[in-house]
């Protein structure tokens, strides 16, 4: 789904329009516009600013934007306004280098010069590009949703009943716009606006239909009578939730079947590739390998110990000799067979270990690998039916 220029523009312009913006210049490629305090809060994302305005009690300065919905037509109208506004500006006259230049505008450019306009908005006019997935846009369709999500609006009388003595009765009802969605690895949605009357409990397809016919308005009209609900909003809700489950469980689901079916197919595939993975054998340590990595009984302690223990101290000696002897300087005998001896055997069995460590912690990977897969594959091709409320509103119809 997408939009064209004249199509956001159209929608941008509904939107200003119906929160009283001020238009200031407006063209085929752009519109530059004052907004209004609700559509300030709503669009500059300014809390700290309406907060203080709020507080003080102060005259709001909203914000100017100059909305462009064509940047290729606009720029051509840029150029070809300042390429007329210098041909038929006159060369003898010098401008006066004391006065005060005049502010540039496309008003001067097309019809020359202009009373310059007031200072707007917080000090300069912005400039954003408005098309289809810019971020500007996105957050006019959000402001929009939020604003419009629900309504309250009444049927305008005729001139003839204003004037007539016995009061018209309204009739409230409440129209809902579900948005259901048909969702597998392909999407399909549909829109239900139903609308069931508060009186008596009717329930109307199409319920757009019948209040495109009707001039409505948030104000309630002179000579006018609201009748008061008998059936509560939730009842009613529930009634329409239940009238359009009913609607759908008589839908062919042909699609449905076949989206598992697809689904099925995924599965198999992916079962076999990491079934195959995970069927490869990993690497143990053995114990008959760990009692090799252990150091031997039978080496003599001179090459274990360490070299104060290569040093026999004999009771025979006389105390004097003993302590001569241990004073003495180490031979190079001793000194060899103080060094500690590299078991290769201990370096085998240790790096057997990691490896096998190293193994057990890849296959666990790939086990959570495995399940994020198939849960990613059924997340998008398992069939399902989703309902949601997008609009609703009360209705006071004659």
């Amino acid at each position: 789904m997408t939009m064209s220029a004249h199509e956001i523009q159209a929608y941008v312009l509904a939107y200003l329009e119906a929160l009283d913006c001020q238009i200031m210049e407006r063209s085929p490629a752009h519109v530059t516009v004052k907004l209004s305090p609700e559509a300030d809060k709503a669009l500059t994302n300014r809390p700290y600013y309406w907060g203080f305005v709020e507080r003080v009690g102060v005259e709001p300065e909203t914000m100017s934007f100059t909305f462009v919905f064509d940047s290729e037509a606009y720029q051509q109208m840029i150029e070809a306004a300042e390429a007329q506004a210098k041909a038929v500006q006159p060369s003898s006259l010098s401008p006066d280098t004391n006065s005060e230049a005049p502010k540039d505008t496309i008003l001067g450019r097309y019809f020359g010069i202009t009373p310059s306009m007031p200072q707007l908005g917080p000090g300069r006019i912005l400039r954003e590009d408005v098309v289809y997935g810019s971020r500007r846009l996105q957050q006019i369709f959000e402001a929009a949703r939020e604003g419009g999500a629900f309504v309250n609006l009444f049927e305008q009388a005729a001139k003839r009943q204003i004037r007539s003595t016995t009061p018209a009765v309204y009739e409230p009802w409440l129209g809902v716009c579900f948005k259901v969605e048909f969702a597998c690895d392909l999407k399909r949605e549909e829109l239900h606006f139903l609308g069931i009357s508060l009186r008596s409990g009717e329930i109307i397809e199409k319920f757009g239909s019948k209040l495109n016919r009707r001039d409505l308005s948030p104000r309630l009209a002179e000579n006018m009578h609201a009748q008061a609900p008998k059936i509560s909003l939730a009842d009613a809700g529930a009634a329409l939730e239940s009238y359009l489950t009913n609607h759908l469980s008589k839908l062919n689901y042909e699609w449905a079947e076949k989206a598992k079916e697809r689904l099925q197919l995924e599965l198999d595939v992916v079962d076999a590739y990491y079934e195959a993975v995970l069927r490869e054998d990993v690497p143990e340590v053995t114990e008959a390998e760990t009692d090799r990595a252990k150091p031997s009984a039978n080496l003599p302690p001179a090459r274990t110990s360490g070299a104060a223990q290569a040093i026999p101290s004999s009771p025979a000696l006389p105390v004097h000799n003993r302590v001569r002897g241990a004073l003495e300087p180490v031979t190079a005998d001793v000194e060899l067979a103080a060094e500690p001896v590299v078991d290769e055997t201990q370096e085998a069995a240790d790096s057997e270990q990691e490896k096998a460590k190293q193994a057990v912690m890849d296959r666990e990977a790939m086990k959570l690998q495995y399940e994020t897969r198939r849960t990613e594959m059924i997340w998008q091709y398992a069939p399902k039916v989703k309902v949601t409320a997008i609009s609703s509103g009360m209705f006071h119809l004659r």
